[in-house]
C-alpha cells in the first residue's frame, strides 16, 4: 500500500475495515512455532501417538473453554478451531506418519498440517479461507507437544496497537478492546474473519497493508484510523489526544435518522439465539438480518419444526413489537450441509445454495416456513421472510407464494448477484422488499472469491460497479414503492451507511456495536449531503476513489473521528 508524508509524519495507507481511531504504543504479534526438525523420535510409536492426542486434546478444551465466555461470531470461530484440533483427517495421518515414519509427533502433525491446508487451498473458497484456522491449530498443539510458549496476542497490561502479519481467528476473538486499542495487519481485505471480528469489537482496525507494515517500529507510538485506512507514523501529540479521546464506544436512542429529519431504520444482523438480547440492549430497531443456519449446521439430518420453532421464538421474543426480517436457510458456499449440497461441486459459491436448495428439497423450505409461522403467531414481533440468491423474477414469485401458503405475508428477497440487482423493478413488483447482501454482490460483480485472501483488494463495497448496482436496486424499489435495505458488512461502515442513504436504501442492518457510530453520522448528516457523497463516489473510476471522495464529502467523519 502508499505511503505520503502527513502533518505528524509519515502516513502509510491501507484498507480501513473497522471505523475508528486509536493511538498508543505498537506491540508485534510473536513469531509463530519454529518448524520441527525432521528426525527420527527415540520414543515408541504408541507413546508418541498418546502425546499427540493428549495434546491436541487439551488444545480443543482450552479453546472452547475460551469460547464459552463469549458469544456471537467470536463463539462461532472458537469452536470451528476447537473442531479442526481434533479433526480425525487430520490426526490419523499425523498418528500415520508416527508409526510408518517413526518421526517425532510434533513433525507428524507439523506434515499433517501441511498436507490438510494444501488441499484447502487446492478446494479454493470457504476451504481456502480455513487455511490460517490450520496453521493455527498446527502451531498450538506443537507448543504443547515441544514445551514452548503458545503463539498468540501478546499479554499486556497497558493499552497497545495490535502489529501482525495475520491474525488467526481465534486470536481476533480473544481480542481485549479495553487493551487492544488498533489492529494493523499486512494481509487480509474487508470480508476475512480478522475484520468482521474487529467491527464487532468495536476495535479500530486496518489491513491489506502490505510490505509498508514493516516500517512501523515495536513500541513507536502511531495513530490508526480504521475509517480511512490511514496509520499515521510519529504523530504529533495533538493527533494522538485526539485519537485517544475517541476511543470510548457511542450508544444509541433506538432511532436513526438524518439531521433533518429522514428516517433510516438502525437493525442488527443476528445470527445465533445468543446475540438476540446483545443485540436489543444496544438499541437496536429490530433485526435486519436472522441468519437461521445455526440451527441447520453440523447435524445430518433438517432440525424438526418443533426445534426450529423453539429457536426463532427466542429470538423474536427479544423483540417483542419489533421488526424481525427472517432469511430462511442459506445452505452451500462457506456453509455446506451434507443433506442438502453435492459434495463434488467445482465452485460452491456458484453452485447449488440459498433459495435453489429448495428445487430438489422443496420440504426443507416448506419445513422452515412453517416453523417461522408458527414462531410468528406466538410472539408480537413483526415478522418479514426473505430468501437468499434469489437471481430471477420466477425465483421471487416461487418464495412468495409459498410464503403465502404459510400465512407470511410480508415475503422479500435478498439481492446478492447481479441479475437481481437489474432486475430489482419486476422482482419487487411480486415481492414486498429487498434487502442487499453487499458481501456476496461484490463477489458475484467482482467475480473475486470473497473468501480467498489473495484477491482482498476487489473484496471491497465500495467499487463503483457494486455502488451502481446498489443504485439500481433502490430505484427499483422505489419504482415499485418497496423498501430496499442493507444487511451486509458495508452497512457497519459509517462513511458507506451515508452513502447507501443518499442512493435510497431505506434501512441498514449491521453488527449491534457499530449502531452507534452509524447512527452518529447521520444524525450530523442531512440528506442532501448523503446524495451528493452517494453521486460523487458513483462518479469516479475505482474503490479508493469513491471512498476517499465521499469522506470528504461528509465532515462529520472527522468531526465524529471516524
Amino acid at each position: 500500500m502508499d505511503s505520503a508524508e502527513a502533518a505528524g509524519g509519515t502516513t502509510l495507507q491501507g484498507v480501513g475495515v473497522s471505523p475508528g481511531r486509536a493511538a498508543g504504543p505498537t506491540v508485534r504479534l510473536a513469531a509463530g512455532v519454529p518448524e520441527p526438525p525432521l528426525r527420527r523420535s527415540p520414543a515408541a510409536p504408541e507413546e508418541s501417538e498418546a502425546a499427540l492426542t493428549t495434546a491436541a486434546d487439551a488444545v480443543a478444551t482450552e479453546l472452547r473453554a475460551r469460547a464459552e465466555t463469549v458469544t456471537g461470531t467470536a463463539k462461532e470461530v472458537l469452536e470451528t478451531t476447537a473442531q479442526i484440533a481434533t479433526d480425525p483427517t487430520l490426526i490419523k495421518d499425523a498418528r500415520q506418519r508416527i508409526t510408518t515414519e517413526r518421526v517425532s509427533p510434533e513433525r507428524a502433525l507439523w506434515e499433517a498440517a501441511a498436507a490438510v491446508a494444501a488441499q484447502f487451498e487446492e478446494l479454493g473458497g470457504y476451504f481456502a479461507e480455513r487455511v490460517r484456522d490450520v496453521h493455527d491449530v498446527r502451531d498450538r498443539i506443537v507448543a504443547r507437544l515441544t514445551g514452548v510458549p503458545t503463539p498468540g496476542v501478546p499479554v499486556r497490561t497497558e493499552p497497545f496497537i495490535l502489529v501482525a502479519q495475520d491474525l488467526a481467528p481465534a486470536d481476533t476473538a480473544q481480542l481485549d478492546p479495553a487493551v487492544v486499542r488498533g489492529l494493523i495487519t499486512a494481509e487480509g481485505g474487508p470480508t476475512s474473519h480478522t475484520a468482521i471480528l474487529a467491527r464487532a469489537l468495536g476495535i479500530p482496525a486496518v489491513v491489506g497493508l502490505g510490505e509498508a507494515a514493516a516500517q512501523i517500529v515495536e513500541g513507536a507510538v502511531i495513530v490508526v484510523d480504521g475509517g480511512s485506512g490511514a496509520v499515521v507514523l510519529a504523530p504529533t501529540s495533538e493527533e494522538v489526544a485526539q485519537a485517544s479521546e475517541q476511543h470510548e464506544a457511542r450508544t444509541f436512542s433506538g432511532r436513526g435518522a438524518t439531521n433533518d429529519g429522514h428516517r433510516v431504520e438502525l437493525l442488527a444482523n443476528v445470527g445465533e439465539v445468543a446475540q438476540a438480547e446483545p443485540a436489543a440492549a444496544a438499541g437496536a430497531e429490530g433485526v435486519g438480518l436472522f441468519r437461521t443456519e445455526f440451527c441447520f449446521l453440523d447435524r445430518d439430518t433438517e432440525p424438526s419444526i418443533d426445534e426450529q420453532v423453539e429457536a426463532y421464538g427466542t429470538v423474536l421474543a427479544a423483540f417483542a413489537g419489533k421488526k424481525v426480517v427472517v432469511r430462511t436457510l442459506d445452505a452451500g458456499a462457506d456453509k455446506p450441509m451434507p443433506f442438502l449440497n453435492p459434495t463434488d461441486e467445482a465452485n460452491p459459491a456458484l453452485g447449488v445454495r440459498g433459495f435453489r436448495t429448495s428445487w430438489k428439497n422443496p420440504d426443507v423450505l416448506e419445513n422452515q416456513l412453517a416453523a417461522i409461522a408458527t414462531a410468528a403467531a406466538a410472539h408480537s414481533a413483526e415478522v418479514w421472510v426473505m430468501a437468499p440468491m434469489v437471481s430471477r423474477v420466477g425465483e421471487a414469485e416461487e418464495f412468495v407464494a409459498a410464503c403465502a401458503r404459510h400465512g407470511l405475508e410480508t415475503a422479500g428477497v435478498m439481492v446478492e448477484v447481479p441479475s437481481a440487482a437489474l432486475l430489482a423493478g419486476p422482482i419487487l413488483a411480486r415481492a414486498a422488499f429487498a434487502s442487499i447482501g453487499t458481501n456476496d454482490l461484490t463477489q458475484y460483480t467482482l467475480a473475486a472469491d470473497r473468501l480467498l485472501g489473495a484477491l482482498a483488494p476487489l473484496s471491497t463495497p465500495w467499487d463503483p460497479a457494486v455502488l451502481s448496482l446498489i443504485r439500481t436496486t433502490c430505484e427499483g424499489g422505489q419504482a415499485q414503492s418497496r423498501p430496499v435495505g442493507v444487511c451486509g458488512e458495508a452497512a457497519a461502515d459509517p462513511a458507506l451507511a451515508a452513502v447507501l442513504v443518499g442512493m435510497g436504501v431505506t434501512s441498514l442492518s449491521m453488527t449491534p456495536r457499530a449502531l452507534g457510530d452509524v447512527a452518529a453520522v447521520l444524525a450530523a448528516t442531512s440528506l442532501e449531503q448523503c446524495r451528493r457523497a452517494a453521486t460523487l463516489a458513483l462518479g469516479t473510476d475505482d474503490a479508493d476513489a469513491a471512498r476517499l471522495t465521499a469522506r470528504d464529502a461528509l465532515p462529520a467523519l472527522a468531526e465524529l473521528g471516524l
